[in-house]
């Protein structure tokens, strides 16, 4: 065993131990419970635009994409732009062609203007409509048409069934070893004074009962638990679907 071999494994069992280390993991539990009261990843930015997202989830992304190294990422849900200039970012490190498709039924003025402006903008390209609409999954379908790794982020409206047409509509645009990422999975593990009344999802009606009911009918698929154990902060418990063939 080599040097790099010996490094490797010892984070596997890094990663091991903490995935046996039930106070350890009781603790992230409870640190995710209660930052959620605080709206924390509300507050990081990216080269300047709020990214909403932990940033462990960031890392992990990171570590994806340099793997995959994706001609295409498709995130649906855009918001103030973060996460996609962030991906953006990452293709502009790892060279070639690849660039970020993002999808928001309501991409706000403002923060069109900014994300068009931002320099990374260059491998970033939108689309206005709703995720599920024919007409959005057609646009989107020409453009993973004829790439050879295509990476997908899910992220907009977080129902089971907005989140369950998303899984059955760009599934099967992501190619064999890449990944397929349902973000907010949480919701469902957080408890019910913290569900916002505010929105249509919640308890028994999120994307990790999407999740959960899609796999059951697509062996395509399998959840990255090793990920997940690596991370124990992070938006997406059983959400890091990678794709088997």
């Amino acid at each position: 065993m080599n040097e790099l071999e010996r490094f490797a494994a010892e984070v596997e069992a890094n990663i091991e131990g903490l995935h046996n280390d039930h106070d350890v993991q009781a603790l992230s539990r409870i640190w995710l419970r209660e930052i959620t009261r605080h709206k924390y990843a509300y507050n990081f930015r990216w080269m300047g635009r709020p990214i909403i997202q932990f940033p462990q989830d960031m890392m992990a992304m990171q570590e994806l994409i340099w793997q995959i190294k994706p001609d295409l990422i498709i995130e649906t849900g855009i918001a103030h732009g973060g996460s996609a200039l962030y991906y953006a970012s990452l293709l502009e490190l790892v060279g070639g062609d690849g660039y970020v498709l993002g999808i928001d039924i309501d991409i706000r003025e403002h923060n069109r203007v900014e994300i068009e402006s931002h320099p990374m903008s260059k491998r970033l390209q939108m689309i206005k409509g709703s995720s599920i609409d024919p007409e959005t999954i057609r646009q989107v379908t020409e453009h993973a048409h004829g790439k050879e790794r295509v990476l997908v982020i899910l992220d907009s409206n977080h129902t089971h069934a907005h989140v369950l047409e998303e899984l059955r509509a760009y599934s099967p645009l992501v190619t064999p070893g890449s990944y397929l990422v349902v973000y907010d999975t949480l919701i469902e593990d957080m408890p019910e004074d913290l569900q916002a009344s505010d929105r249509p999802w919640g308890l028994g009606n999120n994307p990790k009962t999407a999740v959960r009911e899609f796999l059951q009918g697509n062996d395509r698929f399998e959840v990255d638990q090793r990920l997940v154990n690596k991370l124990l902060i992070t938006v997406a418990p059983e959400g890091y679907l990678r794709c088997l063939g």
